[in-house]
């Protein structure tokens, strides 16, 4: 059975193919390639742009979704193997998934990491229960590991609005924030960006670091696709003559910074502020990219957000192109 939930699922190859389709069907709508087909979306955590585009893409496609957002209108589910349930979470996910499996022909789960494990995160406990015991395609709408769909939006833009990606210096820059966040974003970014050849410079602070697993995959794609992945804790040095500017705020590394001093480590790196100043130092024609929602004046100044550079409402419309190429894959 095919999953979506990983961009190790599609790989180098897949990946390309993914962007390429994605273009050729902004350009030529696809018409009803999911009439008849129902998608189940499970939110554990909150969502704009995912819900929307998700809910449009099956739509316009021909087909209808049912939104679940649990512990709204739905019981509290618990997932931790062997629980005592004798707390607020009434269901456990080992019924609860197989039995919406059995409604729909795909499931659409978004959950964010717990922040307390990077390790643990990474493992990615909820999704990879869903992709064991729901009996239909699974995709991600975000999950404690990564956000794949988010990866993909991030370079099909990257792609439409500069061209072919191999070589291509591109920079993923930490940017400040009020707590921690996780790291599934970055992590995406930085697989997609390895997957599609570009250059990957990521800048963060000390201690910042993303998870070793995943800047491992990515080299591995990189040494793929004749691309490269660098590290530094120097964000001007990353931005030289680079292309892509991609901003996003994460947690501090758990095995470098305890949980609890998470908010005063960011808090005293506010000068990774991403404004114009910063953006001087990328190429002249460099894009400036951001997932949404993005705190403005403490990750990225108005005059960032607003400036002739921002691509982020093209690249927030590309999350409904590519999943609909996704779910077109996974549901016929």
């Amino acid at each position: 059975m095919k999953h979506f939930t990983r961009i190790a699922d599609l790989g180098v190859d897949g990946v390309a193919e993914v962007l390429q389709q994605a273009l050729a069907w902004k350009t030529c709508a696809p018409g009803a390639q999911l009439a008849g087909k129902l998608l189940g979306m499970v939110f554990f955590n909150p969502s704009l742009r995912t819900r929307a585009s998700f809910e449009a893409a099956m739509l316009r496609g021909g087909g209808n979704a049912i939104v679940l957002d649990v512990g709204g209108g739905v019981w509290k589910l618990e997932d931790r193997s062997g629980a005592v349930m004798d707390g607020d979470r009434p269901e456990h996910i080992r019924e609860a998934i197989p039995v919406l499996g059995r409604y729909v022909d795909a499931l659409a789960v978004r959950t964010f990491g717990a922040l307390q494990n990077d390790d643990a995160d990474a493992a990615d406990p909820v999704m990879n229960a869903f992709r064991e015991l729901a009996g239909v395609p699974v995709i991600s709408m975000e999950s404690a590991r990564e956000h794949p769909c988010q990866g993909l939006a991030d370079l099909l833009t990257v792609r439409e609005l500069l061209g072919d990606t191999r070589k291509m210096p591109v920079t993923l820059t930490w940017a400040p924030h009020i707590k921690a966040l996780p790291k599934a974003v970055p992590h995406s970014f930085l697989l997609t960006a390895a997957a599609a050849g570009c250059e990957v410079r990521i800048a963060h602070p000390p201690d910042f670091e993303l998870h070793p697993a995943v800047l491992a995959e990515a080299r591995g794609y990189a040494a793929n696709s004749g691309g490269s992945v660098t590290v530094t804790s120097d964000q001007q040095a990353a931005l030289k003559d680079s292309r892509v500017v991609y901003a996003k705020a994460w947690g501090p590394a758990t095995r470098s910074v305890a949980v609890e001093q998470a908010a005063a480590r960011i808090a005293s790196h506010k000068d990774w502020l991403i404004g114009n100043q910063t953006m001087a130092g990328a190429s002249h024609d460099a894009l400036f990219l951001h997932c949404l929602p993005v705190r403005r004046n403490v990750e990225v100044a108005d005059e960032v957000l607003d400036g002739g550079r921002s691509r982020v409402i093209d690249e927030a419309e590309n999350r409904f192109h590519v999943q609909r190429v996704l779910l077109h894959r996974l549901l016929n």
